[in-house]
This record gives C-alpha cells, structure tokens and sequence, in this order.
C-alpha cells in the first residue's frame, strides 16, 4: 500500500508538479486540499503519512479567519492526535535565516524552497523525511 503524502498548495502548476513527481518517480500516493478542517480530520484519521504545506495560501480560512501555512502548521503541531504527521514546507521565502525562522515557528520536520524544478531534488528531500518502506 502506497505511502500518501498530503500537498496544501494553492498554485495549480506547482500541484501539478509535485503530484506528477510523487506518484510517478516516488511510488506515493497524493491528495490535495487547501481546507484547513479537510487538512485536519486526514491528519487526525492517520490517512497521510506526510504533508507538504506552502507557507503562502491565498485561499485557506480557519473560524471565518484567512490563514497561511504556518498557522495551519502550528495547529498540526499543537494537537496530539496530529501532531505525530511530519510536515514540510515549501515556500518562495528563501531569504537567509527563513529556513530556521519558520522551522522555529512551526515545528514543522523539513523546509524545501521553491520554485521547485528539479524532480530528483525535490523526491531526495521529501525521501529524508517519508523514506521508503523496506
């Protein structure tokens, strides 16, 4: 059974990319959503193995609030029963230091910046925290 990697993205050309990478060259499965409540319940039902979380969401709202990838992360991290799903997040903020910053801010477990062009790349980091199965 294939391991299955949540992508909250809001860009449709970087869903595309990352969905094709994952399940093609990676042997994941994939879903997408950008619902905060949908993002919670798969994480809380232990349905996805990973997520990936873009840091800047144009469309995701939480109580009637628009949020981002870092608050939806923080609320992962907070929850017992979905704190355990490892997030990455993947954001164009690659100024020096943001790495740290935001890993510090979340308690996400990776950061991967875009854009994303290299398939290879981008499989090797989401493999450092969602290894194969031996």
């Amino acid at each position: 059974m294939p391991q299955k990697i949540l992508i909250v993205e809001d860009d449709a050309i970087n869903v595309k990319f990352m969905k094709v990478v994952l399940t093609r060259k990676g042997g994941y499965e994939v879903l997408v959503s950008e619902d905060v409540a949908e993002i919670l319940q798969l994480a809380a039902s232990g349905t996805v193995d990973a997520i990936i979380m873009d840091i800047s969401l144009s469309r995701s709202s939480h109580e009637g609030q628009k949020v981002d990838g870092i608050f939806i992360t923080r609320l992962l991290k907070s929850k017992p029963e979905t704190a355990r799903v490892p997030v990455i997040l993947a954001t164009a903020h690659a100024m020096f230091g943001d790495r740290e910053r935001f890993l510090a801010e979340t308690g996400a477990e990776h950061y991967i910046s875009k854009p994303i062009h290299d398939p290879d790349l981008f499989l090797g980091e989401v493999r450092r925290i969602l290894p194969l199965p031996a």
